[in-house]
């Protein structure tokens, strides 16, 4: 009777130590995969880089004018020419300044900084008119890099003031929106709430519109 009972014992022991042992690796293997998943999210969305929120189309007028001084400042040549300025400029999002931590026991992402709009690049096209060459002082093939550098700063300096900036900051909503949907693409949720962002109400209706389109 004692060595049936000691069998059933050793028995149930062992079911528990089984069990225990078994519950612990799964555990693990759970866990390291949670932070494998909020690693590889994490670096899906940085991956991004850039985010193009808006485009603005410029034309502009740029009058050039080079004076140089020749024989102890006695003698002046002076070149000039008109330039149209043709240029694209692209305003948005650096996603590698992004903010974000994993929470991975409750699979969540939390944004807790979003980066202001930036100038991500100018592309300018110059048309040359009125050239005019000084005696001692001619257009040269520097000349051009010089003038794309300082056609690039006069697009730059008219941004300010031509609203591109605070459009794109209306874009934020998009980007958040664009991250969520990539969150949410293994299961995890964004959490955004630590950001001061206008109109989130617009975000929620957005996000439901996009929800229900998907869902038809």
């Amino acid at each position: 009777m004692d060595n049936i009972f000691d069998t059933l014992l050793g028995l149930i022991l062992g079911a528990i130590a089984t069990y225990w042992v078994y519950n612990f690796f799964r555990k693990k293997r759970s866990k390291e995969l949670t932070e494998v998943q909020s690693h590889v999210l994490l670096e899906k969305i940085k991956s991004v880089c850039k985010l193009i929120a808006v485009e603005g189309d410029f034309a502009e007028i740029y009058r050039y004018e080079n004076t140089k001084e020749r024989f102890l400042s006695l003698v002046t040549s002076k070149k000039k020419a008109l330039i149209v300025i043709n240029a694209k400029a692209q305003i948005g999002y650096d996603l590698k300044k992004l903010i974000l931590n994993a929470d991975t026991e409750n699979k969540r992402i939390i944004l807790s900084s979003f980066p202001e709009p930036e100038i991500l690049s100018i592309e300018p096209e110059l048309d040359f008119y009125d050239i005019k060459n000084g005696m001692f002082n001619a257009f040269t093939p520097d000349d051009l890099t010089v003038l794309n550098q300082e056609a690039k700063q006069h697009i730059r300096d008219k941004i300010p003031e031509s609203g591109l900036m605070e459009t794109a900051k209306n874009e934020a909503l998009e980007a958040i929106l664009l991250i969520e949907t990539i969150v949410e693409t293994i299961g995890w949720r964004l959490d955004y709430s630590a950001l001061r962002i206008e109109a989130k109400d617009q975000l929620i209706q957005r996000k439901n519109k996009l929800t229900r389109f998907l869902e038809k």
